[in-house]
């Protein structure tokens, strides 16, 4: 994720005020900035780094702010800065895996406006939209769905209907899809390259459908996530390649190192089901039960293949959790 300088959008790409029916500005300032600071020896800070820096959306009328869930996991810390520079601490309340939301509560007045939500369901590919950093129409992009579909991420993460604009937002991060009518529509978690062709990259962000709260949003409130039977978590990472899901890693002290999957070895089927691509694979790894399950595995290594049983986890319990307030 890019760091958050002094950088804007090119005037040509920013949103113009007497394009919308709502007061643009007004909506632009409830997009806060966000830094995060997280201890050394946190499971994420590896992969994820121990300073985070990213975006988030006033949702709540007492500064309940909404963010993307991997900025703040594990965070010891953070801090909020409104449109004016005022910045105000902020404590990690909640994060949910399966959306990749997390919420942080203001400890102190932002004195914001609050974005209301609206149904993610209703945005159509081609639809013009909103992606907004923290920091006013400097820093929001006039952008376009150009898709909507299943998205699935190497970290055992699937969304069923993940939303794609263009052009990218280049510091992406929790920023805030705007709809139409000023609603809080999605929350920017990737920027991501697509070929068309050989020769032709096309750059596009992957946002959160905003309909995939409202179903947890009490949940994650009282209890700081989704209060239901965990989906198993395995702790490896996978990648397609040449028409192959190749294990690339594991999770130190995680399910599937314990089980002894490697870097290196080729997934070939869950539960004596054939998987060919990732949304496959994790979807049938969670269709087996809840966390703790046994997962039986066989995969291809050196030439070789081995059936391997994987005594899944709850990916949480291997996080240091959010204290809640």
């Amino acid at each position: 994720m890019p760091s958050s300088g002094d950088w804007k959008i090119p005037p040509a790409a920013q949103p113009k005020a007497e394009g919308y029916k709502f007061d643009l500005d007004q909506a632009l300032s409830a997009v806060v900035s966000l830094r995060a600071e997280v201890p050394a020896d946190a499971t994420t800070a590896e992969t994820l780094g121990t300073e985070r820096a990213g975006h988030g959306v006033v949702i709540g009328d007492r500064g309940l702010v909404l963010t993307i869930g991997y900025l703040i996991t594990e965070a010891e810390s953070v801090w909020l800065r409104t449109i004016d520079g005022r910045v105000v601490p902020g404590h990690p309340l909640a994060f949910d895996h399966e959306t990749g939301f997390g919420l942080v509560q203001a400890l102190g007045r932002l004195d914001l406006p609050v974005l209301p939500l609206g149904k993610s369901a209703d945005l159509l590919v081609g639809e013009h939209a909103i992606l907004a950093a923290a920091g006013g129409r400097h820093r929001a992009i006039a952008a376009r769905i150009v898709a909507r579909q299943e998205f699935a991420g190497y970290w055992e993460y699937v969304l069923d209907d993940a939303i794609f604009t263009a052009p990218a937002h280049p510091n992406w991060g929790g920023t805030g899809l705007i709809n139409a009518a000023g609603e809080l529509v999605g929350i920017g978690s990737l920027h991501l390259e697509q070929r068309r062709d050989p020769d032709t990259v096309f750059h596009v962000n992957m946002i959160v459908p905003i309909d995939l709260l409202t179903p947890v949003l009490d949940d994650l409130l009282r209890h700081g996530r989704p209060n239901r039977p965990a989906r198993p978590w395995l702790g490896v990472y996978v990648t397609e390649l040449e028409d192959k899901l190749v294990v690339v890693g594991v999770a130190k002290d995680s399910p599937a190192q314990r089980a002894d999957l490697r870097a290196g070895d080729v997934l070939l089927s869950v539960a004596d089901a054939q998987v060919d691509t990732l949304a496959a694979l994790f979807k049938r790894i969670w269709s087996l039960g809840a966390a703790g399950v046994e997962v039986p595995i066989t995969v291809q290594r050196d030439g070789r293949m081995l059936a391997l049983r994987v005594t899944s986890g709850d990916r949480q319990r291997f996080l240091r959790m959010p204290r809640m307030h």
